[in-house]
């Protein structure tokens, strides 16, 4: 009996697990079965695999079919396996030499009109394929996010007739890295970003963020409305350096597999600002089929949570892991999931619920309880996570006049570059990440200061995640001022950006 097998490429996590699809014509009544732990949407394959063979000129035998995608404990879903199906079947047929298939990996979703669609999780199946040494056949609308896994061999298609000419040698699709890929200079991306130099005043916060981003520490905004705090979170990512080619290359897989990558925005730093209304499957990732979340989605980069106290407590309480470890692990009844998220967490909200506590030019109008309730929706543990914790005064109308507004982003962005390359060769981290034995060895103080540091935390009541958060913004101050050991001004600076906590009963 005639049986042909097409390899492909099925999403689990953010890697792209190996599936062979097994075509079998036999005699019989013409039927068409897919099996092997197929969801609805692959299920459903059988029409579209039929109309377009049909609709682009070949036949479609009038046989039982029967397709298996092995392993068959791995689910597949979505529309991923048209094309192999479609080649597999052909290939069966006798309409492809089976030969064409054997160096040949395959992915992309059907049209009823032969046409091919993009599906999600292209770049891991590029790098998949690569690391098999096999080349991959796909839509051509993935192929500038494909083509960015080092070392592949990428062929795209616009329709079946195009990939089916291809296997029979009628001309070949050329290699499309030959003409083709995403733009790799970062340095015009970052151009495009909010400019540092846009905020007027707020000098204080200005340098708690260069601190931050220089460390990769999280940041805690807290003051009345339209003071910045939102305007200022926003220019975060013009002040980092662009992603590292390994960097980039995850943070490009994750987007793939949501589906919204964008190869314009390669190596460029993501910024994720979910509305307050989001639920924790949205913020951490999940479902009956986990997907990753908007903390995943910014890995690499920025997640900004605008108007902190409103989030639903339980959603604030699940960062706590991923704030700590940088994964998150999604566990089901049938699968277990990890994605990464490593990211950069920037927080605003007002002192209490009208907004202007501290606010000189509009009096508060909250009650003693009510500021208390509101401010008890961030549990101490959460905020013990938040390295540095800042207030953004209302400014003076004279100050928004200025027309000095202190060096722009570029002039930040390769200092901060520089010293974070300096973090790396130094520990192979950023200060943030700094931990245990790590964390003893790079930050040395003289028995003076040490003093001044314990007394501090003992008269603050430091946690001993606040105490060691201390000593990481402090090694970081110190990165920033090109010094080798940490002086006692860098300590004080340190505990001055824990104050805000303190102000929030925490």
């Amino acid at each position: 009996m005639p049986l042909a097998i097409v390899q492909s490429r099925a999403v689990a996590g953010i890697q792209g697990a190996e599936v062979v699809v097994e075509c079998d014509l036999g005699p019989g009544l013409p039927t068409f079965a897919v099996v092997g732990l197929a969801e609805t949407a692959v299920k459903e394959a059988r029409d579209r695999v039929r109309s377009a063979i049909q609709n682009s000129g070949l036949d479609f035998p009038a046989r039982r079919i029967v397709v298996n995608l092995a392993p068959a404990d791995l689910p597949k879903e979505g529309g991923r396996f048209d094309l192999p199906i479609a080649l597999g079947i052909l290939a069966a047929s006798g309409q492809i030499p089976m030969t064409a298939l054997t160096a040949t990996e395959c992915i992309g979703e059907l049209a009823l009109d032969g046409g091919l669609r993009p599906v999600p999780g292209a770049l891991s199946a590029a790098l998949a394929a690569s690391s098999a040494g096999r080349e991959l056949l796909l839509p051509r609308a993935n192929a500038d996010e494909a083509v960015l896994a080092e070392g592949a061999v990428i062929r795209a298609a616009a329709t079946l007739a195009q990939a089916v000419a291809h296997l029979r040698g009628q001309p070949h699709l050329p290699a499309w890295e030959a003409t083709h890929g995403p733009a790799t200079e970062p340095e015009t991306l970052a151009e495009a970003l909010p400019d540092l130099a846009d905020v007027r005043g707020q000098e204080m916060v200005k340098r708690a963020l260069v601190v931050a981003a220089l460390g990769g520490h999280h940041l805690l905004l807290s003051g009345p409305p339209g003071t910045g705090k939102s305007m200022l979170a926003m220019r975060l990512p013009g002040l980092l350096p662009p992603l590292q080619r390994d960097e980039a290359m995850e943070v490009a897989a994750l987007h793939s597999l949501h589906g919204s990558f964008e190869s314009r925005h390669w190596r460029r730093r993501p910024f994720r600002s979910p509305h307050h209304s989001a639920s924790a499957a949205a913020l951490v990732g999940g479902g009956s089929r986990p997907k990753p979340g908007e903390i995943s989605l910014a890995h690499g980069g920025v997640l900004f949570l605008d108007e902190l106290p409103e989030f639903p407590r339980a959603v604030l309480e699940a960062l706590r892991e991923p704030l700590e470890t940088g994964e998150i692990h999604i566990s089901r009844a049938n699968r277990h999931t990890c994605y990464p998220a490593r990211f950069q967490l920037v927080a605003a909200m007002n002192p209490c619920p009208c907004g202007h506590l501290g606010n000189p030019r509009e009096a508060c109008r909250c009650t003693p309880a009510q500021i208390q309730q509101y401010r008890g929706r961030l549990s101490g543990p959460l905020l013990d996570r938040i390295d540095i914790q800042v207030e953004v005064p209302a400014l003076p109308i004279e100050a928004l006049q200025q027309k000095e507004s202190g060096p722009d982003s570029a002039y930040w962005r390769e200092r901060i570059g520089a010293a974070r390359e300096r973090q790396m060769l130094r520990q192979g981290c950023l200060n943030g990440q700094l931990q245990g034995k790590a964390l003893d060895r790079q930050v040395t103080l003289a028995p003076a200061d040490r003093s001044f540091l314990e007394r501090a935390a003992q008269s603050l009541a430091f946690s001993a995640r606040a105490y060691h958060r201390v000593l990481r913004v402090a090694r970081s101050i110190a990165d920033l001022e090109a010094r080798d050991s940490i002086h006692r001004e860098d300590l004080a600076e340190a505990i001055q950006y824990r104050r805000l906590a303190l102000s929030l009963g925490h």
